[in-house]
């Protein structure tokens, strides 16, 4: 049996299956990786992306911070790929229970998911760091240097940045849909980010499914590793 066949056989005989996912899931999506060859590290800014969309950075330089933002992280004409589509149908059948993600685009709902765990965070969701009033994605986009509130306030994008804490309570939620899965199929992620790489030690069961295109320090700990860009792993399950 190949690996695909494998993933399919495992897939439709369980009814607790929970996805993880990063970067990788988006790229085919056309949104940049930030580790590829010609993603967000190697641009033309004065900062690297670690500093420049660091907590400290946005406080000290909040105009240069939105610049790189706006130019390198808002992608406003994305679309969900093959392997939105596939996992937001796996939990319409009853099959998948949660996508935990640490991409930050929305494109999971855009598809159809529903229980969705952005750890993260959003660019679809801003707040007044004022008045607390919510903002969607287009204030933030179209707004000249750094967006403000009707209030006065700096507007801030509800992602979580360097030298942040994740939300603890999003944590918790993703360590138990974890614990509990049966099948556990982890894609389009290096596995290097802590602490959300941390996540997949708290799975117990037998079917760790790593989906990457390349190598991750994990593989020897997955039941099934395949390294095939996600979406054409996921596409058989759209038809």
């Amino acid at each position: 049996m190949t690996e695909r066949e494998v993933l399919r056989q495992w897939i439709e005989t369980s009814h607790n299956i929970v996805f993880f996912g990063g970067a990788g899931v988006s790229t085919e999506s056309g949104i940049p990786d930030f580790r590829s060859q010609d993603g967000l590290y190697n641009q033309e800014y004065q900062y690297p992306p670690e500093t420049i969309i660091s907590r400290s950075f946005y406080r000290r330089d909040p105009k240069e911070f939105f610049r790189f933002y706006k130019n390198k992280m808002v992608i406003t004409d994305a679309k969900p790929n093959q392997a939105h589509l596939a996992l937001a149908k796996l939990e319409q059948e009853g099959r998948l229970k949660a996508v935990i993600t640490q991409n930050i685009d929305g494109l999971h709902q855009m598809a159809g998911s529903r229980e969705v765990l952005e750890l993260h965070g959003s660019i679809h969701r801003n707040y007044c760091e004022r008045c607390g009033k919510f903002y969607g994605l287009e204030k933030v986009a179209q707004a000249e240097g750094v967006p403000t509130c009707s209030c006065g306030g700096t507007i801030k994008p509800d992602v979580v940045l360097y030298e942040e804490g994740l939300d603890q309570k999003t944590l918790q939620k993703a360590v138990d849909y974890i614990r509990k899965a049966d099948v556990l199929i982890v894609g389009g992620t290096s596995l290097v980010v802590y602490p959300a790489a941390g996540l997949i030690d708290y799975y117990e069961g037998d079917k760790l499914v790593l989906i990457n295109k390349s190598e991750t320090g994990r593989d020897s700990q997955a039941n099934l590793v395949i390294r095939e860009p996600i979406g054409q792993v996921f596409e058989t399950f759209n038809v």
